[in-house]
């Protein structure tokens, strides 16, 4: 005759052990869910835009009425309109176009906000009057030839720009700034992919290349086409980073995916130096 208490006991082990089974299911499903929530949460939904303003100066003289202009009455107009950093930037010393050149950088929370500060700096007497040497050049000795204005919008993994943080004299550090054009559209949005959902700005998180901005040229020249910049101590720096880059393993895979081929048609770097008042 089977044993009464033994039947009790198999009955309570069996019950101890699908409770053990669903609470180790649960577990599980509650790790699966927090890491898939980790790894592929929505980025943020407000993504910044961008403004990059190329100045041509065809007299490098001309960049001291720059300087003046830029630290004197743009910049503190910029910040008394809401823009807490503006970056200004110019060609290191080995390029063709140092001392021709002025690249400033602006960053908006909103398209909206674009707009209002447009508004605020055609009524701000005391940026007219700072920068009265500048805005009121004769025409026939202005500051500059030609301008061209860029709008970007963030990549969504990288929805605000970032400002570095270097010991190094503004001199000597390097902002390294990258465009890539594109064949089509859809060819520059797998480029964007790449960068976001494919894992490249993780890359370069990974390496410490100190990134500022990664944007999607929405209005500009040469489109379709995206720009980024990331930053570094010195020259060496620069160098050392790329190497590192070049061989990290998650890129030598990243760059195999077939469906990331002929994304780009040519990096076009330029390597930068920030002025000294430059907030970036």
């Amino acid at each position: 005759t089977p044993n009464p208490r033994k039947g009790d006991l198999n009955q309570k082990t069996m019950k101890k052990i699908n409770l053990s089974v669903i609470g180790s299911a649960l577990v599980a499903v509650v790790l699966f869910f927090s890491f898939s929530a980790a790894a592929f949460a929505a980025p943020p939904e407000k993504q910044m835009f961008y403004e990059l303003k190329i100045y041509r100066l065809k007299d490098p003289a001309k960049n001291a009425v720059f300087d003046r202009y830029l630290k004197d009455a743009y910049i503190p107009a910029m910040h008394r309109a809401g823009i807490p950093a503006v970056g200004v930037f110019k060609p290191v010393e080995a390029d063709t176009a140092y001392g021709k050149m002025v690249y400033v950088f602006v960053p908006y929370k909103t398209m909206e906000q674009f707009d209002k500060v447009l508004t605020a700096l055609e009524k701000d007497p005391v940026y007219k009057e700072a920068g009265r040497e500048f805005l009121d050049a004769p025409f026939n000795d202005p500051p500059f030839a030609r301008y061209e204005s860029i709008l970007m919008k963030a990549f969504a993994f990288m929805p605000e720009y970032r400002l570095p943080s270097f010991s190094t004299p503004r001199s000597e550090r390097i902002y390294e700034l990258r465009t890539y054009g594109s064949w089509t559209e859809e060819l520059a949005t797998k480029k964007i992919h790449m960068f976001n959902e494919g894992g490249e700005i993780e890359i370069f998180e990974k390496i410490g290349s100190n990134a500022v901005f990664y944007g999607q040229v929405i209005i500009g020249s040469e489109r379709p086409r995206l720009l980024y910049m990331t930053t570094y101590e010195n020259m060496q720096s620069q160098k050392e980073h790329w190497a590192a880059f070049s061989k990290h393993p998650d890129w030598l895979s990243l760059r195999e995916k077939k469906e990331y081929a002929n994304t780009v048609i040519k990096a076009i770097p330029y390597l930068l130096h920030p002025t000294d008042y430059s907030d970036f």
